[in-house]
């Protein structure tokens, strides 16, 4: 059997929030109210000093899946990738980066498995070189329109799940396994592993940590991927904001305008 290195993504790769990365150019393109702007500002402040709690990500899936019913998939790519050019890609640690490269050297696999749409994911990983992705996954029917079903929530317990699942289909040894996380959502990810790995823990998850004899790790040195990555792999952000839009805090603004 094989052993993989399972990361969250967002304040663990990237030190930000992945989905908010694009409120501004949506906001300059009309599609976000000033209003929505100052409270995607707001809830991205928040989210860097406190993160989200259950309640806030459940509303997260809800309004993903009811805001972007009957969107067309593509209009929303095509949207990016007329404002990816003005977004700098978010800030990635340093230490996260070097993390992912050792555990290639030691042959494992790299996973990113993240609460984030996989229309974010996917190309944020690309410029990372990492194509094993577990993300929350939206529904799209035959005619290329979001159904308003969320079919993956990527989120607490499912990510373990989603894990254990990979493992047998992949022959993944998950005791020879490391998780890395911020959260404390996340908890059941790293119970699922043999070396779980917190990250800049809030005082709750270094206590839990240090209880259960867990290793604790501090990432500080922000790079960014548009300087670690060649210049032609930009466009492959251009997915990156697939449903960026959607966000519960911003998508409002769209319905009033259709």
């Amino acid at each position: 059997m094989t052993s993989a290195a399972f990361f969250d993504l967002d304040k663990t790769i990237i030190a930000k929030s992945s989905t908010l990365a694009f409120t501004k150019p949506l906001y300059r393109a009309g599609f976000l109210s000033r209003r929505a702007l100052a409270r995607g500002a707001i809830a991205q402040a928040y989210y860097q000093s406190f993160g989200a709690d259950h309640d806030q990500l459940n509303r997260v899936k809800d309004e993903l899946a009811a805001m972007t019913k009957g969107w067309s998939r593509q209009e929303i790519v095509s949207l990016v990738e007329e404002t990816v050019h003005e977004v700098v890609a978010p800030l990635a640690y340093a230490e996260a980066l070097a993390l992912i490269d050792s555990h290639r050297r030691a042959g494992r696999e790299v996973v990113v498995i993240s609460a984030s749409p996989e229309e974010i994911v996917r190309p944020l990983c690309r410029y990372l070189g990492i194509e094993d992705v577990i993300a929350t996954r939206s529904e799209v029917g035959e005619d290329g329109r979001y159904t308003g079903t969320i079919e993956l929530y990527a989120y607490g317990p499912a990510k373990a799940q989603a894990m254990v699942e990979m493992a047998r289909s992949e022959g993944i040894d998950l005791s020879d396994s490391y998780a890395y996380s911020d959260s404390m959502t996340d908890v059941p990810m790293l119970e699922a592993v043999g070396h779980p790995v917190v990250v800049n823990p809030d005082s709750e998850l270094a206590a839990l940590a240090a209880e259960r004899g867990w290793e604790i790790r501090h990432f500080e040195s922000a790079v960014t991927l548009r300087d670690r990555m060649p210049t032609k792999t930009m466009s492959g952000v251009a997915a990156a904001g697939g449903v960026a839009a959607v966000t519960y805090w911003a998508i409002r603004s769209r319905k009033k305008r259709g």
